[in-house]
């Protein structure tokens, strides 16, 4: 049996409070929005490399312990010391939960459903029966590198993909993560699929999903010389090293081809949309949640 600890932080502290809750002996510390499911409540995107500015203004650390000692002062003595290591002057407000010993990896995965793009397609994690075997159904599971169809900016590119890859296009997936948007395409008849990343760990899954999705598809360390030019590119980074790449970008992009790139807010997408004119015009093609996808 686990204790769930729930305490009420502010942004500037939550932080603070989860590492001296860890040092304290929690087994694990994670933190949320205090007011999910209000009208308050404040959706949080990020992306490997990106960090958020800050915080729930309201924050929730949620804290677990072990339960099998069950003795109440002991939890009283972790809490008090977590928060005087982290400068308050007592323990802030706090429910406790009893969490029952389960199937956590039962659990985990129920929480992962087949993602519906459009008729056409859908994100089915491996432990899922396909819902439409007609469709295109890409099996993806979470993993270390991002992309699984759940984030707006990769709904975004796939719902591109369906509308501009035909059979025969060469495609170009710059910052592949897991390879699902080159799967995609090869998906759709490309007959030539390359995805780049800077990070190992996405070439390593890339391949790994490639081969379980029975799709032929090159991936490639994109500190490694990259040549030639491609039908169709993608890029679904982020805005910053969009802007920096925009001339790299638009190198390997064949005459008379279309570019889409997303992992741009919509607040952003005219300082994109100026970094890429010298090469190539683009406008918001589609936005969803917050999040754009630029395209030529």
């Amino acid at each position: 049996m686990y204790l769930s600890v729930t305490l009420k932080a502010e942004a500037a502290l939550a932080e603070a409070l989860s590492e001296a809750l860890m040092e304290a002996g929690a087994l694990s510390v994670s933190i949320e929005d205090a007011d999910a499911g209000t009208a308050l409540e404040k959706p949080q995107f990020g992306e490997p490399g990106h960090v958020n500015e800050r915080l729930w203004d309201h924050s929730c650390v949620i804290a677990l312990f072990d339960g099998s000692n069950d003795n109440p002062a002991d939890l009283a003595r972790m809490l008090a010391e977590a928060a005087a290591a982290a400068g308050l002057a007592s323990v802030p407000e706090f429910s406790v939960e009893e969490i029952a010993e389960q199937n956590w990896v039962q659990l985990t995965q129920s929480q992962f459903e087949p993602i519906h793009i459009d008729d056409r397609l859908w994100i089915v994690p491996s432990w899922h029966d396909a819902p439409d075997p007609a469709a295109i159904n890409l099996i993806m599971d979470p993993g270390m590198a991002f992309g699984t169809g759940s984030h707006p900016t990769t709904r975004l590119c796939l719902q591109w993909l369906l509308s501009n890859v035909e059979a025969g296009h060469s495609v170009l997936d710059y910052g592949c993560g897991s390879g699902i948007l080159g799967i995609t395409a090869a998906k759709l008849g490309a007959r030539d699929v390359l995805g780049v990343d800077i990070d190992p760990h996405a070439i390593v899954a890339s391949a790994a999903n490639a081969e379980r999705n029975g799709v032929s598809a090159r991936w490639l360390d994109s500190a490694q010389e990259l040549s030639g030019q491609y039908d169709r590119v993608i890029a679904n980074i982020l805005t910053n090293p969009l802007c920096v790449l925009a001339p790299t970008i638009a190198a390997h992009l064949a005459p008379g081809g279309k570019l889409a790139l997303s992992g741009v807010l919509a607040t952003q997408a005219e300082q994109v949309i100026a970094a890429y004119q010298p090469w190539i015009a683009l406008h918001v093609g589609d936005e969803y949640e917050g999040w754009v996808r630029l395209e030529s």
